[in-house]
Parts: structure tokens; C-alpha cells; sequence
């Protein structure tokens, strides 16, 4: 299921227009985004949680050439899915 789907069946179960489904659905991604550019966790009961992670620096090898190089620490987001999606996806 991609973007175009999810404002689909989103518009279909709340008996919403497509535009109006369109702007939930954006609304929501941008919540998400906003919140985890601010470092906050975002929770979904019986979805999951949404996270910033730290990455530590670490050491690596270039792909093209194979030398060892230095690949710097950064932040990632991650999701972790709640108990309710786990079982749906067993």
C-alpha cells in the first residue's frame, strides 16, 4: 500500500472526500515528522512508537573501493511496532 492507497481507504472508512482524506493523512505524517525533528517519541496505542535513535560513529569500508573509511554519528528515525500490529503481522 502506497501514499495514494492509504487516503483511499482512508476516505472510504470515514466517509470522507478524498481531499478531505488527503489532509488527515498529511496532517498526520507532518505531526510525526514535526515531533520527531523535536527529539520526541510518538505514540500510537496498538500501532506503535516512533523514535529518534542516535547512531554512534563507526568505522567502514567504501563500497566502490573497499578502503576502510570513517562513517560519522547520526540520528535515525525508528519504529517499533506496538503488541496489537505484532500479532496482526504473525
Amino acid at each position: 500500500m502506497n501514499k495514494t492507497d492509504l487516503i483511499k481507504k482512508v476516505a472510504s472508512e470515514a466517509g470522507l472526500s478524498r481531499s478531505k482524506a488527503s489532509e488527515a493523512v498529511e496532517a498526520m505524517l507532518d505531526g510525526i515528522q514535526e515531533a520527531l525533528g523535536r527529539n520526541e517519541d510518538v505514540v500510537i496505542l496498538g500501532f506503535g512508537s516512533f523514535s529518534v535513535v542516535d547512531r554512534a560513529p563507526r568505522a567502514g569500508r567504501h563500497p566502490q573501493t573497499g578502503k576502510p573509511m570513517h562513517i560519522p554519528a547520526t540520528r535515525q528515525a525508528r519504529f517499533k511496532p506496538g503488541k496489537t500490529l505484532k500479532e496482526l503481522v504473525k
